[in-house]
């Protein structure tokens, strides 16, 4: 459990980061004005913290579920 446990913290590091470099290169190279490009940082922020919020809630029932599989094998 523990290996899976840190190649999925692993992954959703890779993707944070992944996306905190996109976010900081589309600020660099965008031809918006800066008011447009903050809305639009502050959006995508928004969906970044919703799906990471969303990752984290499918990673604790999946640690959930098998926590409650292992105590039930070991009870049986």
């Amino acid at each position: 459990m523990e290996k899976n446990s840190n190649n999925t913290v692993k992954i959703v590091s890779a993707l944070l980061v992944g996306a905190a470099v996109g976010a900081a290169l589309g600020v660099l190279f965008a031809p918006n004005k800066g008011s447009e490009t903050r809305k639009k940082i502050m959006a995508k922020g928004e969906d970044l913290g919703k799906d990471f919020k969303n990752k984290m809630d499918e990673m604790y029932e999946s640690g959930k579920n098998h926590l409650e599989h292992v105590v039930s094998k070991k009870e049986a």
